[in-house]
């Protein structure tokens, strides 16, 4: 391996200084954050009704109001403190509770007070915006349709100006025009940020954002809304999900959200963004927060799944070692390492990725933020796209895992991996669905290069064409592995600018092969559609490989933040773990582009099975540093009256002796 520090024993990491490289610039807010969770009955009951479920989550919503935590994210004027990075990490923790309270908090400050702060205007947060942060004014983000979902920009709900009232018109034509799966819709909420297609005299002006009253003062439907009740899921029972309709239903035309676009009072449109669809992205663009704090909570709850899954690992005895007769904790497996560690490792690599996410998201963001250019804005909106996808498709598949590693008692809903599994599960799929969204990183990435060859700049532009022109000849000559593997050459696999060299590559080498088929789409007459569709396998790879390289960069660079050298060296293992396992998962792609050699390919195993050697006595040190309250993880799996030694020798049950007579 790379040579590194010295590993000191687990008893040696000092766990004060591991903790505060783990809980990062925010480090104030996790502290106080952990302290509230500690004291608070957060937990799920899956076995409460669905009334009585949303009623208590609405009541711990209250309780999170009165802490003043959701204010610090909004602006001093309203009561915050402008800390828009401390509350999405505070947010994240709160999947160490009640993943119903995260998600009905997000939808009240993050979706429905987020899109007030960031689409509207200075009218509409003196108006809305305080009663909103206070909780006084519980809303909805009524953006998805029956029918469309993903296609966000083709939403068939319609908001007419009507000249002679001064008013818009909302309504929903038909059936799959209505608003679906809306939070807070079903029980709570009294108005709704409502997406809908923009129709004044002049034509339509696409999807824009409209504050619509959606129940009376007594809780009713307001006049020309219906509402329904989404009913039970398979997880997320305290958040009230529901369907809204609306029949001619009229508003102000101030509850247009008019940062980015106005009606005048005679129905004139006017936007500083002439372009409908340049308009409509930067309207989503805004909202980036939401993707950001989703990936967060999906990083909290599998922290919280492997902490369980070690712990139990450590506990659960199966089978005796022939040397000394004692029964072997399941954690000393290898085949129970490689289900964990490698986990574990991909964990802590995009904790350190939210952490520079959300740490450039606030600088961009917050109150008296210097303005930066559309290019920080873009990467912004690129990054949360792609960590989104990979953080909730991690943590669906390390829920799973952690569920399998603590057999039968995973499955039990007491010990708390049931509820984590099925709470989870739609995170792949609310605030985009990762295939989508890859796709849209994937756009973004070939735009990019679009705007580099635009430019000209010839130190830019040389090695992309270079990268295109080694792709061309081994694709015609058949000499892949001549001209790929040259610039790796003479570098061992077990060393770290080898594998970050090998992760770049890759970034590097799909998205030219992408852009290579892609480029019949840009010649006359072709059809695009058709070109891009029978490529969207190779922009999910290239999209890929870019929050692989995104990810490897963010633990690269916490690394070399880090002071304390224990804390470095097990850290530079975890890192190790997390780069080689990626490049395994990929080992079909760099043998067939020639990056790897049959025999370097086969030595990834064993450096694997190494670092997994090496880091299982200090897993239960690893996911301690997130720091979970002690009351958060309290199951029967974990109770240590539980794991009592047995009498007598383990490989023989110990039987009553009966006398006879």
């Amino acid at each position: 391996m790379t040579p590194t520090g010295t590993l000191p024993a687990p008893d040696r990491i000092p766990a004060d200084a591991l903790r505060d490289v783990v809980d990062g610039r925010w480090a104030d807010v996790r502290r106080e954050t952990r302290d509230q969770l500690a004291t608070a009955g957060v937990l799920a009951d899956p076995d409460a009704s669905s009334e009585e479920y949303r009623a208590r989550i609405t009541e711990a919503l209250k309780i999170l109001t009165a802490s003043g935590r959701p204010h610090s994210g909004f602006a001093p004027s309203v009561g915050g403190r402008g800390d828009v990075g401390g509350v999405v990490t505070a947010f994240a923790m709160l999947a160490y509770g009640d993943l119903s309270l995260l998600v009905k908090a997000g939808v009240q400050w993050g979706l429905f007070g987020g899109a007030v702060q960031v689409l509207g205007t200075e009218g509409h947060h003196e108006r809305y915006l305080r009663r909103i942060v206070d909780g006084e004014l519980l809303g909805c983000f009524a953006m998805t349709e029956t029918g469309h979902g993903s296609d966000v920009q083709h939403l068939h709900t319609t908001a007419t100006y009507d000249r002679a009232s001064g008013e818009f018109v909302v309504h929903t034509p038909y059936p799959q025009a209505r608003k679906e799966y809306i939070g807070n819709a079903a029980r709570d909420g009294r108005m709704a940020v409502v997406f809908a297609q923009l129709v004044t005299d002049a034509g339509t002006h696409g999807v824009h954002a409209f504050l619509v009253p959606i129940r009376d003062s007594d809780g009713n439907p307001a006049a020309g809304v219906t509402i329904g009740d989404d009913g039970r899921k398979a997880g997320l029972n305290g958040v009230d999900n529901g369907r809204l309709s609306f029949e001619r239903v009229r508003i102000p035309r101030e509850n247009l959200l008019n940062r980015f676009a106005d009606v005048a009072e005679d129905g004139t449109y006017s936007s500083p963004i002439e372009n409908e669809t340049a308009r409509f992205f930067t309207m989503l663009g805004t909202l980036v927060r939401g993707r950001i704090s989703v990936a967060g909570g999906a990083g909290g709850a599998t922290q919280k799944a492997l902490a369980l899954a070690v712990r139990f690992g450590e506990r659960r005895r199966q089978f005796s070692n022939p040397s000394t007769g004692e029964e072997i904790a399941v954690l000393d497996y290898l085949a129970h390492q490689r289900k964990l560690l490698p986990a574990l490792a991909t964990t802590f690599a995009l904790h350190f990725t939210q952490e520079s996410l959300v740490s450039r998201m606030h600088d961009i963001q917050a109150p008296g933020a210097a303005p930066v250019g559309a290019r920080e804005q873009r990467t912004l909106e690129q990054s949360a796209a792609g960590i989104k996808a990979i953080a909730t498709w991690h943590a669906t598949r390390t829920i799973q895992t952690c569920r399998e590693a603590c057999g039968g008692a995973g499955y039990l809903e007491e010990n708390l991996l049931p509820a984590l599994k099925a709470d989870t599960d739609v995170f792949t799929t609310f605030e985009g669905d990762n295939t989508v969204l890859l796709q849209l990183l994937a756009k973004e990435l070939l735009s990019d290069y679009g705007r580099t060859i635009r430019r000209g700049n010839p130190l830019q532009i040389a090695p992309l064409l270079g990268r295109q022109l080694a792709g061309v000849l081994s694709e015609r000559t058949g000499l892949a592995s001549a001209t790929r593997r040259l610039p790796l050459r003479g570098l061992d696999l077990s060393d770290r600018e080898r594998r970050r060299a090998l992760m770049r590559v890759r970034r590097d080498d799909t998205l030219a092969a992408a852009i290579r088929s892609l480029a019949p789409a840009m010649r006359t007459g072709n059809d695009e559609f058709t070109v891009f569709n029978a490529n969207q396998d190779l922009l999910l790879t290239s999209a890929r490989a870019h929050v692989d390289t995104l990810v490897e960069e963010s633990f690269t660079a916490a690394l070399s933040r880090i002071d304390d050298d224990g804390v470095r060296s097990l850290l530079e293992r975890v890192y190790d773990l997390h780069v080689l396992d990626v490049i395994d998962r990929e080992r079909a792609w760099y043998l067939e582009t020639g990056r790897l050699t049959a025999a370097e390919s086969r030595s990834i195993r064993p450096l694997v099975n190494e670092l997994c050697g090496e880091l299982q006595p200090y897993a239960r040190t690893l996911v301690d540093a997130f720091g979970i309250p002690e009351n958060l993880l309290a199951c029967p799996m974990l109770d240590d009256e539980a794991w009592a030694p047995a009498p007598g020798s383990p490989a023989e049950p110990v039987t009553d002796q009966v006398e006879t007579g």
